[in-house]
């Protein structure tokens, strides 16, 4: 296979079990609290991560890894961990998680200008009209027309914006460094930060462990899809196209999302949101072929 169909591949693989995620942690988040979730969610993930790793002994490459490289995976743990911690709990505020996902298309616009800056990733003013669209399609999106300010957004959009910034910075700073590390390492590297987190919380916090075995069921099926699979085949389509045409694929994750919430969640989001999340996944098409367009 060609490395762009690799690439393509796994963007796709991480978009539809990223899809599953939105649905099986809100689903999850109905029945148990942020930090039971976080624990149960991440300790589960590392399970699924070391039956990965095991049987290819990706474990032998962390002996290679030096001084500047550890740095680096300190650097995008903490990155994750921050972004991680937000995108849950705008998952735990919000209402319908479809809306959300049609709201983390933003993530492909701050991908495509850190790329610029960071990257030195092509650019031109056709990625302007994309930047518009995408911003107007996540301002209709969590628009609730109330009156009082406090009301006009729907809740959790802020955080879901404050996550996609920092996912963002986690891709640009993993497409950096990608070439130094393998794709599993960078996402056990990212579970033991989480799960070491919500461990501290729950410790400290004394929250119960007690969870009901549907709250289990939910959490098994959505850290297998997520925090394994998910990581998993986004830094690996890292390592064969650019991180801008990765965050494209993943842009309509919310059509699946949406698809999602209504058969499990008997969730539909509203018209204008819909028209919204349409209108941002235009926006970053138009962002990402304006990259490689002369104007």
């Amino acid at each position: 296979m060609s490395p762009y169909f690799k690439g393509y591949f796994f963007a796709c693989l991480g978009t539809l079990a990223m899809s599953n995620v939105y649905i099986f942690s809100k689903a999850a988040l109905l029945e148990v609290g942020l930090i039971q979730f976080g624990f149960y969610w991440y300790g589960m993930a590392i399970i699924w991560n070391l039956l990965y790793a095991l049987p290819k002994k990706n474990y032998k490459t962390i002996r290679l890894l030096n001084k500047k490289s550890i740095e680096v995976l300190i650097i995008i743990g903490f990155i994750e961990l921050i972004a991680a911690i937000s995108f849950f709990e705008a998952i735990n505020r919000a209402e319908n998680p479809a809306t959300l996902s049609f709201l983390t298309n933003l993530t492909p616009l701050f991908v495509t200008l850190l790329g610029f800056v960071i990257l030195q990733e092509s650019f031109n003013k056709v990625g302007i009209i994309g930047i518009i669209l995408t911003l107007l399609g996540a301002f209709i999106i969590s628009f609730r027309g109330n009156h009082s300010f406090s009301d006009l957004l729907l809740p959790g959009t802020g955080l879901i914006i404050l996550s996609s910034f920092f996912v963002a910075i986690g891709i640009i700073t993993a497409k950096k460094n990608i070439k130094n590390f393998d794709p599993g390492i960078l996402a056990i590297n990212r579970i033991l930060f989480l799960f070491t987190f919500f461990f501290i919380l729950l410790i400290s916090t004394g929250t119960t462990l007690a969870v009901s075995h549907k709250a289990l069921f939910y959490i098994a099926l959505g850290s297998l899809l997520g925090p394994f699979l998910t990581a998993l085949s986004q830094y690996s389509a890292l390592q064969y196209i650019e991180a801008s045409r990765t965050s494209l694929v993943q842009s309509t994750k919310g059509i699946f999302v949406l698809i999602g919430s209504f058969i499990y969640l008997g969730m539909f989001p509203m018209i204008h949101q819909i028209a919204g999340g349409i209108l941002s996944i235009i926006g970053v098409v138009i962002i990402i072929t304006g990259k490689s367009s002369e104007i």
